[in-house]
């Protein structure tokens, strides 16, 4: 066959076929919410741009045939009951939440649900059955926070094999949170490393923690990330530096304003997968029956900047594993 005529049933093809979900969606306006325990996923937020594009490519366009909504508590966990009460009476075609508190919150509603990052384990937590048939209104990404704790101590002990104790910071009136603080402790003293827990449930209590870690004495920090947390990150970022105190974060943003390093799922990915189970609920698919799924990309970020700054000397072996080193 020659080139302009395969080209030619090339184009046939592509035309017949529904590429994009555009074709797929044509004549409908899918209405989507989303919930946080913090600020509302607004379209220009960093989550807002990773969770929009990622429908975007799918075909949902906010503007053409999707309608979009975000809620946020502002860090007044106890709204988060009424505000998904407010997105089951509207009646959306789904919604996305990022983390424990609010996918808790939209559990039980008539709103099929998705959980995008933050929620720890979704067994654990009573979120859902089973990862593989979640049997309620909630489905989403998940995250092995053993293992991930594991890893991220192990490469905590690699960059820093001095280390004894590490403080650990956590919101503790976020179920899921406290979950993955355990798993971390757990890893750590299976490690030989000794913990000191830093449970924080509002902005008020870091500065305590500070105080306890100055009489404690620890020889690097770990923080789990929440909204809490992540609205909090520049103190303990300043704080980690002016103490010159090794810190691991679960994710890259932490690195990116300062942080020394982190290791988690890559956001990204995240927002992409969630994007996908999104498009099959639009589609008709129900929540109960999809799968909950856990992240296959992790990132292993450095802040060379920062490890300079406070005096350490990353080996070659170790900046040999990140994914990204920023200098």
């Amino acid at each position: 066959m020659r080139r302009r005529d395969v080209l030619g049933a090339l184009a046939g093809l592509v035309a017949a076929a529904p590429a994009s979900g555009i074709a797929q969606t044509a004549g409908k306006t899918f209405r989507l919410a989303s919930i946080t325990a913090g600020a509302p996923i607004s379209p220009a937020s960093p989550n807002g741009k990773l969770l929009l594009p990622a429908l975007e490519e799918l075909g949902y366009k906010v503007g053409q045939n999707l309608d979009y909504e975000p809620y946020g508590a502002e860090l007044h966990f106890d709204r988060l009951p009424q505000i998904a009460a407010e997105i089951a009476a509207k009646k959306f075609d789904a919604a996305v939440v990022a983390g424990y508190p609010p996918a808790a919150a939209m559990k039980g509603t008539a709103t099929p649900t998705v959980v995008v990052v933050g929620a720890g384990d979704p067994i654990a937590t009573g979120l859902v059955e089973s990862l593989a048939h979640p049997g309620g209104n909630v489905t989403g990404i998940s995250d092995n926070a053993v293992t991930l704790s594991t890893k991220r101590l192990g490469l905590l002990k690699q960059a820093v094999p001095s280390i004894r104790k590490v403080a650990m910071l956590w919101n503790k009136n976020d179920l899921g949170m406290s979950l993955r603080y355990q798993a971390s402790a757990d890893a750590a003293k299976a490690l030989g490393v000794s913990v000191l827990p830093l449970g924080v449930s509002e902005p008020e209590d870091f500065a305590e923690a500070f105080a306890m870690m100055g009489r404690n004495g620890p020889d690097a920090i770990l923080m789990v990330s929440d909204v809490l947390t992540l609205l909090n990150r520049k103190r303990v970022i300043d704080y980690a530096a002016a103490n010159r105190l090794p810190a691991i974060f679960e994710s890259d943003p932490y690195v990116r304003d300062g942080g020394l390093m982190s290791y988690g799922g890559d956001l990204k990915e995240s927002y992409s997968r969630g994007a996908s189970l999104l498009d099959r609920i639009f589609k008709g698919a129900p929540a109960a029956d999809l799968p909950f799924e856990e992240p296959t990309r992790y990132l292993f970020v450095i802040n060379l900047k920062t490890a300079k700054e406070i005096g350490l000397d990353l080996s070659p072996t170790v900046l040999a594993l990140a994914d990204e080193v920023i200098e």
